[in-house]
């Protein structure tokens, strides 16, 4: 069958890599892709959903899977459904409504209060209420949460240590316009201390199953350090996520999601990814994202043994539930290679090297382009290398082997990926 990905960083190269290991996978597609996956899809540039939809016609396209959020909040589920001739291609993906637990911090923590699902406190923040939340922040624990309410590329989180940091970031937000319409709406959240991880739960609307964990690592810097990225690595399992801490998980906080979109009539067929902290043994929620994560991906999907595309279709036909989830025993790590300079400003077109050395590890590409029949960065993230162990130590023994190999000017990587689970 023929198949398109929208998107082109690692977690897309990752789907690709994927679900090329079907048999059912003839014609593979990315839009827009990236240097990594010319090798084994066709690169295209789709702009629009009406554009998106004529190419899936006339490349007679079986199944469609939405990588990013974006397109997921702006709606490209319900344009498929409600366009006649695109309405019977599987798309995997909630719809607008479904989305909005990743485009409205609002709404998700609405939603989380209403169905009683572990989180953190929080007061909700806009421009009519201003005076009231600088009251409330006065009377807040620190450190403080100030989340904007809208999709933020990955930069609409910030933890203030002084109430004058979270008044003046709360200001910033509603009156300086920092991050836009996202921040039209703020959160001002306790911070809740304890150990992040990520639970995907892949569901049908009706059924669902729960993926692989993971655990990936935000800010810049070793030992947790500087302004938070899109991620810089990643593991797993996790080590601290056992039988029972995972049915505590399933029970507190996967039901009552999925029994909460039921209930709130939501048709969502696609993959829901809980940020889970940790506290003293128990699930608190910080956050929803109506798709996979990036870098986790790139240890979730080798550590997957299912037939990728049978899963899709089967999320697509609400048939879950007659397939059961094989994972890879063992760990699966990935170390996150960026620019220099990132998060803040970076040059792009710097030529990587040393991409033939990696033997024993899959370097997933993200921030990579072609040029002159070579491979350049072109983003932020570069490239995440991933390597499977029997280990942890063997696994990040792997990855940093191969991430030592690559090449290019500014390269820079993390040295403690995964030291925190020793």
């Amino acid at each position: 069958m023929n198949i398109l990905i929208l998107g082109g960083g690692g977690r897309e190269h990752a789907f690709a890599w994927k679900l090329k290991q079907s048999p059912l996978c003839e014609k593979l597609y990315i839009s827009p892709g990236n240097a990594g996956t010319t090798t084994l899809a066709e690169n295209i540039i789709l702009n629009g959903f009406e554009e998106i939809g004529n190419f899936c016609i006339k490349n007679n396209i079986e199944l469609v899977i939405v990588g990013p959020e974006e397109p997921l909040v702006n709606g490209i589920v319900d344009y498929f459904y409600s366009t006649d001739s695109l309405e019977n291609i599987p798309i995997v993906g909630p719809t607008k409504a479904g989305a909005l637990l990743e485009g409205s911090k609002e709404f998700s923590k609405g939603f989380m209060e209403q169905y009683h699902i572990p989180t953190a406190k929080a007061f909700k923040a806009n421009k009519d209420n201003k005076a009231e939340a600088i009251v409330y922040i006065k009377a807040m624990n620190l450190p403080i949460v100030v989340k904007a309410d809208g999709l933020a590329a990955g930069k609409g989180v910030i933890i203030c240590s002084t109430y004058e940091e979270a008044e003046a970031e709360l200001l910033e937000m509603l009156d300086n316009d920092k991050f836009g319409q996202a921040g039209s709406k703020v959160l001002l959240e306790e911070f809740l201390e304890g150990i992040e991880l990520s639970v995907f739960v892949l569901t049908d609307g009706k059924h669902y199953h729960i993926l692989p964990t993971a655990k990936d690592y935000k800010r810049i810097g070793d030992g947790d350090t500087g302004p938070n990225t899109g991620g810089m690595g990643a593991v797993s399992p996790v080590s601290f996520a056992d039988a029972a801490f995972m049915q505590k998980v399933e029970e507190l906080v996967v039901k009552p999601s999925i029994n909460g979109l039921q209930k709130e009539d939501i048709d969502y067929k696609g993959f829901l990814f809980v940020g889970i902290m940790n506290v003293k043994g128990n699930p608190f929620v910080i956050e929803y994202n109506c798709r996979m994560g990036d870098p986790e991906t790139e240890v979730v999907l080798p550590r997957l043994e299912n037939d990728l595309v049978e899963l899709m279709l089967a999320t697509h036909h609400q048939k879950l539930d007659e397939h059961t989830i094989i994972e890879r025993p063992g760990f699966c790590t990935t170390v996150v290679l960026t620019s220099g300079g990132y998060p803040g400003n970076y040059e792009k077109g710097k030529e990587i090297s040393g991409l033939q050395k990696v033997l024993d590890a899959i370097p997933f590409h993200a921030g990579t382009t072609t040029h002159n029949g070579g491979t350049v960065t072109s983003g932020g993230r570069v490239l995440a290398v991933s390597a499977f162990g029997d280990t942890l130590p063997e696994a990040l023994e792997k990855s940093y082997k191969a991430a030592a190999n690559i090449d290019f000017e500014g390269k820079y990587y993390r040295k403690d990926i995964g030291q925190d689970l020793m």
